[in-house]
């Protein structure tokens, strides 16, 4: 990917905002995941367009109305495209160890990495504040 392909990074954005049927025209069939889970997983279990939809599935669960934008980027090298982003919404319930009432507003911060084969994308690391997030649903260790 020598140039950035905004149509493709919009649509990644617009699939982690919930219209999930895009997870099959952006992603490759054996699309992996590179990050630290909060379940302790290393993300090398969600593969594919299937296992990327349940996961982001299993994410907006507890907030739906969770909305991901650009705060940083794109910027490309070679195949592999770099952005920062931000995500707002309001907590429904659900998320384990949570204190925190359902309706408080949450806000963090992470950076995706990806790497493109032609034009879909087959591999994705995350390194996402899940400590603020976590921090302001009040779960306690």
């Amino acid at each position: 990917m020598n140039s950035i392909d905004t149509g493709l990074l919009d649509n990644w954005l617009a699939l982690w905002n919930g219209d999930y049927i895009l997870a099959y025209r952006l992603v490759t069939n054996d699309f992996t995941v590179h990050a630290a889970l909060l379940d302790g997983g290393d993300g090398s279990a969600l593969n594919g367009p299937t296992g990327l939809v349940g996961w982001i599935t299993k994410t907006r669960a507890a907030f739906p109305d969770l909305r991901f934008t650009v705060e940083v980027g794109p910027i490309a090298d070679g195949d592999h495209v770099a952005l920062r982003w931000v995500a707002t919404g309001t907590y429904d319930g659900g998320f384990p160890g949570a204190t925190a009432r359902p309706g408080t507003p949450v806000r963090f911060t992470g950076t995706d990495f990806l790497r493109m084969a032609g034009d879909r994308i087959a591999e994705y690391w995350l390194n996402s504040d899940t400590h603020l997030l976590v921090t302001q649903l009040g779960v306690r260790p």
